[in-house]
């Protein structure tokens, strides 16, 4: 007894959960540190090989640091990590539900050792010990799925199931397209710090020139002070655009899952024209077919949610009828140890259940109301995923024909600024004119080059759009 009392004491200081530790944070020591430990593609899990192939397979990626940084995010974003645990999360489930197909077989050994006290059956009977043997092998109520209940609940696990596998790609999408264009953004912010450097640099020329035209008399103080405000000016979009580049950086850097390796990082001339593009897309078939944003991934989660639904309905309906559950096991007893699996020792049961609704207040024939209002509720947001689908299509195909046209003029538009303003600072110098038409056509020319920045990123912020709303296709757009 003491041996006994000592294993169950053992065995009850057991703990078979795992060990808490908390995780190694992905941020530099410090908040505000430009740098840290580099995200790498193989921190994330033995997937990482998968990630840099799904990045290589982008086609219409050209630019490699930035196809670089998507595998990276492939490899360490959290939002995705979750989304791929919850497959397996989802997995997992089915796998519980279909094993309610077949049924669960389990063994049994027991013995117990009983004393009766005296009198107890009769006025002189004595004490008495009993011990009793015995070892069973079956199941226990194993349902047999005359109705369909069980097939239609493995069903419906089965489609959420891949109603998670469906919404891990559209993640997936999701994320691409989100890192794509957070470089883009850090690109453009870039080109306009380098467009506010050069132009501030040329205005401390300027001004440095009109300093020494009004220390001889040739100019007034007031075109002085005109020349400083643009210097000011300009020191000021310089302080506002290292800020904000510093904000991209952050922003990308949480996509990411961690720091960014600097060799990754976009340049000011990123998106210059001579450039090459970072996104290029194929043509697309216009008119586009609707049947192809059937393939998105948010529209085939919906489609499985739509089915899971339909399968609970089944389910439902086939708890209004009688079920039918079986136990049986098989075994031996006796009352001696050495005697367990001897000659006569052997043991059987066989108990069928047949359970019959008679009255349950309504309550099965809500679960079916439940079931068909949830059914109606998933057809409604399955239209209305397709619908999205189609708008966020025809939207972005509007844009899409404009593009060229658009950047087109407004390079023109740059060059003739140019030409204005550098006629302007001739004939202020000559004497001809003041220098107010020199502030104008500075100030024109400035914002004409931030609004073609603005457009070029725009434009391939349009190409990244396409390739997410066709659902991800390789080489769609």
């Amino acid at each position: 007894m003491t041996t006994a009392l000592a294993a169950a004491a053992l065995l009850a200081g057991c703990n078979l959960a795992p060990t808490h530790q908390n995780p190694a944070l992905p941020v530099p020591d410090t908040v505000g540190a430009t740098s840290g430990q580099p995200a790498v593609a193989s921190d994330a899990s033995d997937a990482s090989d998968a990630s840099v192939q799904a990045a290589a397979a982008l086609g219409w990626v050209q630019a490699q640091p930035l196809r670089d940084v998507i595998a990276l995010a492939l490899s360490n974003n959290r939002d995705l990590r979750v989304a791929v645990e919850a497959i397996e999360r989802a997995r997992a489930q089915y796998g519980i539900t279909r094993a309610d197909l077949l049924p669960s077989v389990t063994a049994q050994a027991q013995a117990s050792r009983a004393r009766t006290a005296a009198g107890m059956s009769s006025a002189t009977a004595p004490s008495q010990l009993s011990t009793q043997y015995t070892a069973q092998l079956g199941f226990a109520s194993y349902e047999i799925d005359f109705w369909g209940r069980v097939r239609n609940l493995n069903e419906a696990a089965l489609q959420q199931f891949l109603q998670s596998q469906q919404n891990q790609r559209n993640i997936q999408t999701g994320l691409i397209a989100d890192v794509a264009n957070a470089w883009l953004t850090l690109a453009a912010d870039e080109a306009r710090l380098q467009l506010a450097r050069d132009t501030l640099a040329s205005r401390e020329k300027a001004y440095a020139l009109t300093q020494r035209i009004h220390a001889i008399g040739s100019t007034s103080g007031l075109v002085l002070a005109q020349a400083q405000t643009t210097v000011d000016s300009a020191r000021g979009d310089v302080a506002t655009y290292l800020a904000q580049v510093e904000r991209d950086r952050n922003a990308l850097q949480l996509l990411v899952g961690g720091p960014v390796p600097a060799a990754l990082w976009p340049t000011a001339s990123t998106l210059r024209a001579e450039a090459q593009a970072p996104a290029a897309l194929q043509p697309v078939p216009v008119p586009l077919a609707s049947s192809v944003l059937l393939a998105r991934p948010d529209v085939q989660a919906a489609e499985n949610a739509l089915r899971a639904t339909e399968a609970n309905i089944g389910a439902a309906r086939a708890a209004l009828f009688p079920t039918i559950s079986l136990t049986a096991n098989l075994g031996t007893g006796s009352r001696e140890l050495d005697g367990l699996f001897g000659a006569g020792s052997g043991t059987w049961s066989f108990v069928p259940l047949v359970r019959l609704p008679i009255f349950d207040a309504g309550r099965n024939r809500a679960n079916v109301q439940v079931a068909e209002a949830n059914q109606r509720i998933a057809v409604a947001q399955y239209e209305k995923a397709v619908q999205t689908a189609f708008r966020e299509t025809a939207d972005v195909l509007a844009d899409r024909a404009q593009w060229d046209e658009r950047i087109a003029a407004q390079t023109r538009l740059v060059a003739s600024t140019q030409k204005a303003f550098d006629l302007s600072e001739a004939r202020f110098k000559a004497g001809v004119d003041n220098y107010l038409t020199v502030l104008d056509a500075q100030r024109s020319l400035y914002a004409a080059q931030q609004t073609l920045i603005g457009l070029r990123q725009a434009e391939q912020v349009n190409r990244v759009t396409l390739w997410k709303v066709l659902g991800g296709t390789p080489d769609a757009g």
